[in-house]
């Protein structure tokens, strides 16, 4: 495709481009400033930054690295070569010739070329259609050692748990709906591309994950092979019946059940609504996010920093999340304030926090049933409120 004076010129950050035919969503924005925040604390840290955008579209990306980053060069590739009058316009008019390359081919041939010519990124950035898994382990061929690879998965139907058998297919992983199913979908990525980097005697971890609605998107940091975190990789199996989480192993497999607590004690025992495995570690690391924070702030990035504010107090709290409509229907109530329900739950004793998965629900380390209670709690001080004022 050919630029042309009557498509507008977009402006993102400090990249200006035109979009053409080739697909652009500005609503995905915050996932890129995410991951320019994240590559331009790397790239302080270790001194280097080489990018390979392997799917360029319209080189948003790649100019925002090489602009705000400070990427020393960008590999653009674009699978569709009618792109590669816009992609060539878009680049040559923003960066020096010397700090980028454009190619037109398949993103799995780009990275074992890569491999066989021992020319490794610091970072790998995959912003596929679809699910992500066919690019989870090749992706890892073109990664640097200490790199980053920040992998997509816009397939929220297979990972929210309506389609198993493809979650079977696509991710070795049998994932079923339920209320937290949104970090369900991050949680199976990360885990798959554990699963196929510890296959090749690597190991990756979160720096950060991302949900925005629509798209899942990770930033893996990948590294040499360190002991197959046993405790951190396995299954969430969620209780219908009473809407109580557990984490479970493998072995305790054969014999999950819900008894559920102190909701329904007349109720016998429920088997589980299982889903796995995947990553039931933390989702992003407190000290990148510390880092990409200060950043933030520092660019005046106010909605970026806000959500890094919210995935730093997320990040360590169990692999699932109450939404307060749940809580309100399971208490027979009114939906809880969230901030009121918050500060209940903290004077209780609990751990608790927003997620960026989902405005209307609460990250905690107290179940249900406590969260019922203290909604229950925040209800009889708000009607004393009223009939005392009233």
């Amino acid at each position: 495709m050919t630029p042309s004076q009557s498509h507008p010129i977009i402006t993102e950050g400090k990249a200006q481009f035109q979009v053409g035919s080739a697909f652009y969503r500005a609503q995905s924005r915050l996932g890129r400033d995410l991951a320019i925040l994240a590559a331009a604390v790397d790239r302080q840290t270790r001194g280097t930054l080489r990018v390979l955008d392997a799917m360029s579209g319209s080189g948003v990306r790649s100019l925002r690295y090489a602009l705000e980053a400070a990427a020393d060069f960008v590999w653009a590739n674009e699978g569709n070569p009618e792109l590669s009058d816009l992609l060539h316009h878009n680049l040559a008019k923003g960066l020096p010739g010397d700090r980028f390359q454009i190619t037109h081919r398949d993103a799995n041939e780009v990275f074992f070329d890569c491999y066989q010519q021992r020319d490794f990124y610091d970072l790998v950035d995959i912003d596929s259609f679809g699910g992500g898994a066919p690019y989870l382990s090749t992706g890892l061929w073109a990664t640097k050692i200490g790199g980053l690879l920040y992998i997509t998965s816009a397939d929220t139907r297979t990972t929210g748990g309506h389609n198993p058998d493809r979650s079977v297919q696509l991710y070795g992983a049998y994932a079923r709906p339920h209320p937290a199913s949104h970090e369900q979908g991050t949680r199976l990525l990360i885990g798959s591309a554990m699963q196929q980097a510890a296959a090749r005697n690597l190991a990756v971890r979160p720096l950060f994950a991302y949900y925005n609605g629509h798209v899942h998107r990770v930033m893996l940091r990948l590294m040499t092979a360190v002991p197959w975190p046993a405790q951190q990789y396995g299954f969430i199996g969620y209780c219908h019946q009473c809407g109580h989480y557990q984490t479970l192993s493998w072995r305790q497999l054969g014999r999950a059940v819900c008894d559920h607590g102190a909701i329904a004690p007349d109720i016998s025992p429920q088997p589980l609504t299982i889903s796995g495995p995947m990553w039931l570690g933390d989702l992003h690391d407190g000290a990148s996010l510390t880092g990409m924070i200060a950043l933030a702030n520092a660019w005046h990035w106010s909605e970026a920093a806000t959500v890094l504010e919210i995935m730093r107090s997320e990040a360590t709290l169990p692999p699932y999340y109450f939404t307060l409509p749940e809580i309100g229907r399971r208490g027979c109530m009114d939906i809880p304030k969230r901030d009121e329900l918050m500060a209940e739950l903290r004077d209780r004793g609990f751990q608790v926090s927003r997620t960026h998965f989902d405005a209307q629900a609460i990250k905690t380390d107290a179940a249900i049933s406590d969260c019922i209670d203290a909604a229950r709690a925040c209800q009889a001080t708000r009607i004393h409120h009223r009939q005392h004022n009233g």
